[in-house]
C-alpha cells in the first residue's frame, strides 16, 4: 500500500463542467446526521434502525427511496437529459461489527462469538446492548488480573474466556435472551476538536454521511447519469448486500465508499494514510483503470486533495462484489482514513468525509454515455 497526498498546481484552471459554485462548500452539512446515525445499532442482518434514519436523509433529496429483499436501502436521483442515461452506483455499509450470543451460563453470563470481526483485546470494559426481547444494557467482563497465572497476564483473553453482565438474575435473563441474539457496543460519539468525530460504527457509517454530501453537492450541479446511492448491508460478513446490489441495479458503474487506515503511532507509512488530508482513492486489481483515472482527474480540476491507495489484490469492500456482478461492473473504490478500525473508539475527520462528497459529485458530473462507452475499451 502507497500513499501520496497529491494537489494540482494552483494555476490550472479548473473544469467545473459549466456549472456554478462547485468549489464552494454549501453552508450546511450532514455532520449531525451522522452522529444521530453513530448512536444507532446494526448488526449484520439487523440494520433496521440505521437503515430508516438514512431513509428519512435520502428524502431529503429523492422520494425514489425504496428496500430490496436483503434490505439494501437505494436512493435514486435522476440525471438531465439523453435517451438513456448512466447509471452510476454509489455505495456503503450500514453494518456494524457485532457479537452473538452463544452460551446462557450459570448465573445469567452470556458467552459470545463474533458477528464481524472484533480484536477481544479491546472489548474488556466495554458497555453493550443485547438485543433481546428487550433492549438490555451490560458489560463486558474477564478475570481480574489478581486471579490470573503469570502467564494469563502476559497475553490477552481470547473471545471464548470473555463473558457478558448483564446484573440480572439467571431467570430474567433466561426469559429475555435466547442463543442467536445480537450483541453490539454501547458508545455516544465524541464530537472532537478539529472537526474530528470518534465512536463505534464509523466503519462504514462515515461513508453514508459521504453520500449525502454528494447528494448535497450534486442538488447544485446539473448531471447527466442517474445516481443510485446504496446503504448496503452484511458487508462486514461476506459483502452480501453488495453482491445482491450490484446485480439488481446493474449500474455502468460501481464505487465502493469504505475507510482505509489512518496514521498513528508504530504503523508503518506505507499502510496508512493521513486524516484531514483528503480522500484516500483506491487503484488495483478491483477497480477499473478509466474509473480511476476520472476520480483521479475529477480531485485535480477541482482542487480536491487527496491521496492515493494501491490493493495488490481483492479488496475486503463492496468493490470485490460489485466487480464480477452480471457480466462484471466498471468499478471504482474511495474512503476516508480512520483511525483505531474495529474499536469502540474509531476517529475519522468530517472535513475528508465533504471532500470525499465534492469528489464524487464532480466525478459524476463529468460522466456521459460517451464517458460509459470508453469503459470497454482497455
Amino acid at each position: 500500500m502507497t500513499t501520496a497526498n497529491q494537489k494540482p498546481p494552483l494555476n490550472e484552471e479548473p473544469n467545473l463542467n459549466q456549472q456554478p459554485n462547485l468549489k464552494q462548500k454549501p453552508n450546511s452539512n450532514h455532520k449531525p446526521t451522522l452522529l444521530n446515525i453513530l448512536d444507532s445499532h446494526g448488526g449484520p442482518g439487523f440494520e433496521h434502525e440505521v437503515a430508516e434514519k438514512m431513509r428519512q436523509a435520502f428524502r431529503e433529496y429523492t422520494d425514489d427511496v425504496r428496500q430490496d429483499a436483503l434490505g439494501n436501502l437505494i436512493a435514486v436521483v435522476q440525471g438531465n437529459g439523453e435517451n438513456r442515461r448512466p447509471k452510476v452506483m454509489l455505495s456503503a455499509h450500514m453494518d456494524e461489527i457485532a457479537l452473538v450470543v452463544t452460551k446462557i451460563e450459570d448465573g445469567g453470563f452470556l458467552r459470545v462469538w463474533q458477528a464481524g470481526g472484533f480484536d477481544p483485546r479491546t472489548l474488556v470494559g466495554q458497555e453493550v446492548v443485547v438485543h433481546g426481547k428487550e433492549e438490555l444494557r451490560g458489560i463486558v467482563g474477564s478475570k481480574p488480573p489478581h486471579l490470573t497465572t503469570p502467564e494469563e497476564r502476559k497475553q490477552a483473553a481470547p473471545l471464548e474466556d470473555l463473558y457478558i453482565d448483564l446484573a440480572m438474575s439467571e431467570q430474567r435473563v433466561n426469559e429475555l435472551v435466547r442463543v442467536g441474539d445480537r450483541v453490539t457496543l454501547y458508545r455516544e460519539t465524541m464530537d472532537l476538536l478539529n472537526n474530528r468525530i470518534s465512536g463505534k460504527a464509523l466503519d462504514d457509517r462515515t461513508s453514508l454521511a459521504v453520500l449525502l454530501e454528494c447528494l448535497r453537492f450534486l442538488k447544485q450541479m446539473k448531471h447527466v447519469a442517474d445516481v443510485y446511492a446504496v446503504a448496503t448491508v452484511q458487508e462486514e460478513v461476506g459483502v452480501r448486500g453488495a453482491t445482491t446490489a450490484g446485480y439488481g441495479v446493474h449500474p455502468d458503474i460501481a464505487i465502493a465508499v469504505d475507510v482505509t487506515f489512518a496514521d498513528m503511532p508504530g504503523q508503518a507509512p506505507d499502510d496508512s494514510f493521513k486524516m484531514g488530508k483528503g480522500p484516500a482513492v483506491a487503484f488495483g486489481p478491483n477497480i477499473h483503470p478509466k474509473v480511476f483515472q476520472g476520480l483521479m482527474e475529477a480531485a485535480q480540476s477541482n482542487h480536491i486533495p487527496y491521496q492515493l491507495e494501491l490493493s495488490q489484490g481483492p479488496t475486503g469492500t463492496d468493490a470485490r462484489a460489485f466487480q464480477i456482478a452480471r457480466e462484471g461492473i466498471a468499478s471504482g473504490l474511495v474512503g476516508i482514513a480512520i483511525r483505531y478500525m474495529h474499536t469502540s473508539v474509531e476517529t475519522g475527520s468530517y472535513d475528508d468525509i465533504v471532500e470525499l462528497g465534492r469528489l464524487l459529485a464532480c466525478y459524476i458530473a463529468s460522466v456521459d454515455s460517451a464517458y460509459v462507452e470508453g469503459l470497454t475499451c482497455y
